[in-house]
């Protein structure tokens, strides 16, 4: 009889692995208890609606990464890629945010159809935290110093180095966009000319700049 292996890209967590874990999962469940976030539990299927409206149709994630299936009611499902979409409809849903704030955080297996390899699995542990009705910059810094925390009692601190971006304000990011389009458009490429130039033009850079790594 064949033996019956474990899905590709997909592994089990030992016993002797089990500990380290652990060990993980309880100081990072410490540093969020004691920065106010609260746990959040999230189901691990989700509509695949959700993932489209949230991250984009014509994202990686959205249209080549994801576990989609019908149930056996016709629904269209999917294995969750990542955390947010999901933290961000149980809020809306449980009416969550009426006349108050939430520090909320969450960790727990996400899904990814991509090609295994070192360090990067199929089915893969995420963790990550949310925050809802602040909207000054002082949640920014809040977060940078938990994760800061969190790094420190991880033995890591020293391993890792912080850069802040910006995308800038409304008004400049629609700036950029145009000049985006205009120079997009005024390619040879037919492909960049229509599918990306008024679609989704920073998709088309990012999109491009990953196509000139794979082919150096």
């Amino acid at each position: 009889m064949e033996k019956i292996q474990s899905i590709r890209g997909m592994r089990s967590v030992l016993p002797e692995e089990t500990p380290v874990w652990q060990w993980l999962e309880n100081r990072i469940r410490n540093i969020t208890s004691r920065y106010g976030y609260q746990e959040v539990r999230l189901p691990i299927l989700e509509p695949v609606a959700l993932f489209e409206r949230a991250v984009g149709e014509s994202t990686d994630i959205v249209s080549k990464e994801m576990y989609n299936f019908l149930d056996k009611s016709g629904e269209h499902i999917t294995l969750r890629p990542e955390g947010t979409s999901g933290c961000v409809r149980t809020v809306i849903e449980n009416n969550m945010c009426y006349n108050t704030t939430q520090r909320l955080w969450y960790q727990g297996p996400m899904f990814r159809y991509e090609r295994p390899q070192k360090g990067r699995l199929r089915q893969f542990t995420q963790f990550g935290v949310e925050t809802f009705g602040m909207p000054g910059a002082d949640v920014d810094a809040e977060l940078i110093f938990m994760v800061k925390d969190i790094f420190k009692a991880l033995g890591v601190d020293k391993h890792v180095r912080l850069e802040i971006n910006s995308l800038g304000t409304p008004e400049e990011r629609s700036e950029h966009r145009q000049q985006l389009v205009n120079t997009l458009c005024s390619t040879k490429r037919c492909w960049m000319r229509t599918a990306c130039a008024v679609w989704k033009p920073t998709r088309c850079v990012s999109w491009t700049a990953k196509t000139r790594i794979c082919r150096r």
